[in-house]
């Protein structure tokens, strides 16, 4: 299987979905500044990079993990899908392909922050509350992590749209 999380920038809630899924992040408490900080490509794409897809590692199943921003474009996860189903009849692989939509997990912090430190280049209010709203987001984020592993493999070489809701408080 390949993961591929997405979201609007792919260098916030994705990054950190990417690095839960292997296992890069503790997961039983918040993570602190510097950890959130030292995720891979957390806070660090550009406008530039909105859709290319970004690897992250190997899973502890051997599955590839990636991450792509769509932007406000509604197109860029089907045509994804369009291309992966024509890639695997070209090619006769049979991989299941997921894609997991990590917006849902994303709250207004998160969102103003991303605004301030990538959009507005002003990282001095745009980090903190990149911070906060990953701490405020790190059990949604984990439980949006658990439900696209326990995706099944539903048929040889499909593919997976997985937009997810938002998590309600327990």
């Amino acid at each position: 299987m390949i993961y591929i999380y997405n979201d609007f920038g792919g260098t916030h809630s994705t990054a950190l979905a990417a690095a839960y899924h292997l296992n890069q992040l503790p997961t039983n408490r918040s993570l602190t500044k510097d950890e959130i900080l030292s995720v891979s490509y957390f806070n660090k794409l550009q406008t530039s990079d909105m859709g290319k897809l970004i690897f992250h590692g190997t899973d502890e199943d051997g599955n590839p993990v990636y991450t792509v921003g769509c932007g406000a474009s509604k197109v860029v996860v089907p045509a994804l899908k369009n291309l992966s189903f024509l890639l695997q009849s070209r090619y006769q692989t049979d991989e299941t392909i997921v894609f997991s939509n990590t917006s849902p997990t994303v709250p207004i912090a998160m969102t103003f922050g991303g605004l301030f430190s990538r959009r507005f280049k002003i990282d001095f209010i745009g980090v903190p509350l990149l911070v906060l709203g990953a701490q405020q987001s790190y059990d949604n984020i984990i439980r949006l992590v658990k439900q696209t592993k326990r995706v099944k493999k539903p048929e040889t070489g499909s593919i997976v749209i997985l937009e997810n809701k938002k998590f309600k408080d327990d």
